[in-house]
C-alpha cells in the first residue's frame, strides 16, 4: 500500500466545509475571500504525487473537480488532468466527465490497501473520515477565518499527529502533519 495523503483548506476553527461558496452555506467561501492566487497552483506542494500517485475524491468533490479542471489549461491543471483518479460513490458516475477517472468498486477500505501508489485525498471529508486509520499525512491550507460552524475535518476524536513543517503560503499557513 501507498502513502494516504489528505489535502484541505481549512479555518483556523477547524472548518473545512464549503471552501468555495458553492455549497450554498452562510458561512461559505471563507478560502476564496483572500484572493485568486491563495488557491491557485500546487499551494499543497504535491510535486511527484501529481506525477506518480492517484487522487482519491467522493464523489461531490468529484463532480465540483470535474465541472472545473477539464477546461483549464495551465500547468498545474494539466497536470491535475493528468493524474489518476478514484471516485467513491455508491451510485453510478459518468467517469468520463473527467479524464484518468474511474469509480472504486467494492470497500473503500480494501480499495485503498490494494493500492500500489501513493494516494492524495482531497477535500471528501467523509472520505477521510473512513480512512482515519490509514492516512499517513495532512497537508493543511489554514486560512485567516473563522466560519464559527460548518463541518470540520476532526469532528470526534483526532489523531495523533506531529507538526513537521508549517510556512504561509499567501494569507494561509501549509501544515504538514504526520501520524504517530
Amino acid at each position: 500500500m501507498g502513502r494516504v495523503v489528505v489535502i484541505e483548506f481549512v479555518t483556523v476553527d477547524g472548518v473545512v466545509e464549503d471552501p468555495d461558496g458553492r455549497g450554498g452555506t452562510p458561512w461559505g467561501g471563507w478560502a476564496f475571500r483572500h484572493g485568486p492566487d491563495s488557491v491557485a497552483g500546487d499551494k499543497f506542494a504535491l510535486g511527484p504525487l501529481m506525477d506518480d500517485g492517484v487522487l482519491l475524491l467522493g464523489r461531490v468533490t468529484w463532480e465540483l473537480f470535474a465541472g472545473v479542471w477539464p477546461g483549464r489549461d495551465d500547468d498545474f491543471s494539466r497536470r491535475m488532468n493528468g493524474m489518476d483518479k478514484l471516485v467513491v460513490s455508491r451510485s453510478d458516475v459518468d467517469i468520463t466527465r473527467w479524464v484518468n477517472s474511474a469509480q472504486v468498486k467494492g470497500d473503500l477500505v480494501d480499495a485503498v490497501k490494494a493500492e500500489s501508489r501513493d494516494i492524495v485525498i482531497a477535500g471528501s471529508v467523509g472520505i477521510v473520515e473512513q480512512l482515519r486509520d490509514l492516512v499517513d499525512e495532512y497537508r493543511l491550507l489554514v486560512f485567516p477565518s473563522v466560519a464559527g460552524q460548518g463541518r470540520r475535518l476532526f469532528a470526534d476524536a483526532a489523531p495523533d499527529l506531529e507538526l513537521v513543517r508549517a510556512e504561509q503560503v499567501g494569507q494561509a499557513v501549509r501544515s504538514v502533519y504526520l501520524r504517530k
